[in-house]
């Protein structure tokens, strides 16, 4: 095996390990695959890079990004039902010959799914499995961003992707987010809240589609307080006590249901 296969193979084992484990030491990895620490320390810069592991003294822990973003179909299968009826509601939103942002979340892509029937539209997006449904379809003009690309994410992220969002502008822009928590929006990335800071500045009307599931979960960047946007969807399985507090909190919110 070649220099360059064995580090693309010890790279992808350290991937895996790190999602499965939780933590890995550098100096266990380093004994285990007979390289150097330092040789350790370019894989993990590597894997930082691209989102999979964050470099912490001594080792590396998992992204909790690996979780929420690791791969797309096993994305597109969590919550699966609930992510159709929601886009479902959202593509009633659209109308024929306006422009929407999609961003990198697999409720997204179920919503990129459906928008041949809205024809025309202009279609602006970073997501990679959105860019690759979306071309050469009939009726869609579409938008692909650049920048970074982030396997983790499976989509173009960072500050040249930020600054491709600021040169465009859409009538609607559909975004989901990891975490919801005290009534603001979170991330697990920087790149990723920078892109969707973007986004939100770029669009006149802001539509916040979300499952139930995210109300219960935490996150570690800020995005946005749930204020920020024109709307918020969610489906009817969000506890009507949680539904209370937004919608006391000014927020406009739709419930979704079955």
């Amino acid at each position: 095996m070649g220099a360059d296969e064995s580090q693309a193979e010890r790279r992808r084992v350290i991937r895996e390990r790190v999602t499965a484990e939780g933590f890995l030491r550098i100096q266990d990895l380093a004994e285990e695959f007979g390289v150097s620490v330092m040789t350790v320390h370019r894989d993990f810069d590597a894997l930082q890079g691209q989102g999979w592991l964050r470099k912490v003294r001594g080792g590396a822990t998992a992204m909790p990004s690996t979780v929420f973003h690791g791969d797309v179909r096993q994305r597109m299968a969590a919550m699966a039902d609930t992510k159709r009826m929601l886009a479902r509601a959202a593509v009633e939103l659209i109308p024929p010959g306006s422009s929407v942002m999609l961003d990198e979340s697999t409720t997204c892509l179920h919503l990129a799914q459906l928008l041949a029937e809205r024809a025309p539209l202009t279609v602006i997006t970073y997501f990679q499995p959105v860019i690759e449904l979306l071309t050469r379809r009939p009726g869609i003009n579409l938008i692909a961003l650049g920048g970074e690309y982030f396997p983790a994410y499976d989509a173009f992220l960072g500050l040249y992707t930020a600054e491709g969002v600021g040169k465009v502008r859409a009538d609607t822009l559909f975004m989901s987010t990891t975490a919801i928590s005290h009534g603001r929006c979170y991330h697990q990335s920087q790149e990723t809240v920078q892109v969707k800071r973007a986004l939100l500045a770029a669009a006149s009307r802001r539509v916040l589609i979300v499952d139930h599931t995210k109300f219960t979960r935490q996150g570690l960047y800020t995005l946005a307080p749930l204020t920020d946007f024109d709307l918020v969807l969610v489906d009817d399985r969000l506890p009507a006590a949680e539904q209370r507090r937004i919608r006391d909190d000014g927020v406009a919110l739709t419930v979704v249901h079955r």
